[in-house]
């Protein structure tokens, strides 16, 4: 783990020390190493509960496959902005990409952190570069108050938790999650302060994933970040809120049968409206960031359910839906830089004139409805079995979710590629081979996956 934290942090340095004209290979080189030096975490991953064990970070079965994703998105986001970067100056350039390789660095701590304090700091720390792309290189001029709503919805959020946190040192003299889980001292408070506890410790993870009532910020920030902004947002930054749930729940297992009821119920209901929601969404980004409103609000449900099936379900959902909803992004943006705006009723008739993106268009689509046998398929599949199990009756409201989902999806497929070519499109760029290798560099782990679906389950009790 030391190894991979000191290579980002080498990357990082590197952003900022390089000769300009060497800047865009030496970062794709190094991050590409990287992205494939992660990959060994993977040949323990099944051995203990806990490995690559260091004083303060370490990884498990959980934060794994976070890690390894968060790491696999930095170069292709690095390639999925090159063209947009091109007009910028070149100091802007190095900020950029620096930007992104600490807020890559940022999140490996987080996802490593063995003490819950260092995972807090490190937690609120992604929200720095993550605010500074959206507000500098957004698109429109709505991108401050996007940046104010992403930072006071955060801030706001976040400030029980550190309370929360602050509370446990007190009472237990240790943070460390490995020994906080295994302590047996929360017996000692009543359920009701429990249930006030653990309400106050999840409410910057429902915040951030977001749960459909605390995602105002995500459309505004998704419609106007650039497009590695938009691809880390959805890929990375909304799985800190599901990775956290996770954690914290496994502290206060008991309580959370009680007091996350009432969350259950919205994360169920939110589900079905964001569907409808983006049934009526005429911007391209807008509709795709709802979606993951939807998704994530069915991972928040998945982890209270505390189960078995809605956990793995909840895991196996975060991380396809990470590599799905930055596909998705990126097609939005290759459609965007060839007809400059976002509107579907202007997006359409693309498949003859990209025939090979439309490939990619509907692989992704496919993949964000849950066809089978892609693990969002899965995913949502041991959700609802063990929301079923919760009460019979969210049997009816995620199964209304997968339809509408369907729907949406096929609307966003059928506006965008098969309607009638507009007249003004008379000219249009075809799609490049690097933006054939991002697409396809995103969904190639995705089809492997499928084959060997146990790299994205827990090996631990649950």
């Amino acid at each position: 783990m030391t190894t991979i934290t000191l290579f980002a942090l080498a990357i990082l340095i590197s952003a900022l020390i390089t000769p300009q004209r060497f800047l865009w290979p030496n970062l794709m080189a190094q991050s590409s190493i990287l992205s494939l030096l992660s990959l060994t975490l993977l040949t323990n991953h099944h051995s203990t509960s806990w490995h690559n064990l260091t004083f303060a970070t370490a990884t498990d079965s959980l934060s794994t496959p976070l890690i390894i994703l968060s790491i696999w998105l930095l170069p292709l986001s690095l390639l999925a902005s090159r063209r947009h970067l091109q007009q910028e100056p070149q100091p802007r350039q190095r900020i950029y990409s620096a930007l992104l390789c600490s807020l890559t660095l940022i999140l490996i701590i987080t996802f490593s952190a063995l003490d819950l304090l260092l995972f807090y700091v490190a937690f609120e720390a992604t929200l720095i570069p993550t605010l500074i792309i959206i507000t500098r290189w957004g698109y429109q001029p709505e991108r401050l108050q996007a940046g104010t709503y992403f930072l006071f919805y955060t801030l706001f959020a976040s400030l029980p938790l550190l309370i929360a946190l602050l509370t446990l040192y007190n009472s237990l003299a240790s943070i460390s999650i490995p020994l906080t889980i295994l302590s047996a001292q929360l017996t000692q408070f009543s359920i009701n302060s429990l249930s006030l506890w653990c309400v106050a410790s999840i409410i910057a993870f429902l915040a951030k994933l977001p749960i459909y009532g605390t995602h105002l910020w995500l459309p505004k920030a998704h419609v106007e970040a650039p497009i590695a902004g938009s691809m880390i947002l959805a890929a990375i930054l909304l799985k800190l809120g599901g990775y956290g749930l996770i954690r914290f729940t496994e502290i206060f297992s008991y309580p959370t049968n009680t007091s996350t009821t009432p969350l259950m119920i919205l994360c169920v209901w939110g589900a079905l409206v964001t569907s409808l929601i983006c049934i009526r969404q005429t911007d391209m980004k807008a509709l795709i960031a709802y979606s993951s409103v939807g998704h994530m609000s069915l991972v928040a449900a998945g982890v209270f359910s505390q189960t078995c099936w809605g956990i793995h379900g909840s895991i196996i959902l975060m991380i396809a839906h990470g590599l799905v909803s930055s596909a998705l992004f990126c097609l939005a943006n290759l459609s965007y830089e060839r007809t400059h705006t976002r509107t579907l009723a202007l997006n359409r008739g693309l498949k003859l004139l990209m025939p090979l993106s439309t490939t990619w268009w509907l692989i992704t689509a496919a993949a964000n409805l849950g066809l089978p046998p892609l693990p969002n398929l899965f995913g949502e599949l041991f959700i609802i079995n063990a929301l079923l199990s919760w009460s019979p009756i969210t049997l009816l409201t995620t199964g209304l979710m997968v339809v509408f989902s369907a729907v949406y999806t096929l609307y966003l497929l059928q506006s965008s590629q098969h309607s009638s070519q507009p007249q003004y499109l008379k000219k249009v760029h075809p799609s490049f081979s690097l933006e054939h290798l991002n697409m396809s560099l995103h969904l190639t782990p995705l089809i492997l996956l499928t084959l060997k679906p146990e790299l994205i389950c827990l090996q631990w009790p649950v």
